[in-house]
């Protein structure tokens, strides 16, 4: 698989990904969770890295600086995308 061009300047490209892929977001593992979204912070690539996760629906690990918990709330606020596939066939189909 191509590596998306912004994954290349991410701050977390030479960090072990199992520091952003916590067993869970509670517990002992929150404070796992911080230190990834520090990391993050600094990030100059946050924006793409959220944009990518939320586009793609990453259900675990922490992208952009963000939790599973806070994506689906920034996709619960969005406005559904509309997709050019949704629209209905011309010509009698």
């Amino acid at each position: 698989m191509m590596m998306l061009d912004w994954t290349r300047r991410a701050a977390c490209l030479d960090l072990d990904p199992e520091l952003f892929f916590p067993i869970s977001v509670e517990g002992p593992s929150q404070s796992q969770v911080e230190r990834a979204k520090t990391v993050c912070h600094g990030c100059p690539v946050r924006e793409p890295c959220l944009e990518y996760a939320l586009t793609t629906r990453q259900a675990y690990g922490v992208w952009g600086g963000t939790d599973p918990e806070q994506r689906r709330e920034l996709s619960l606020a969005e406005p559904p995308r509309e997709s050019v596939h949704a629209q209905p066939l011309r010509g009698g189909r």
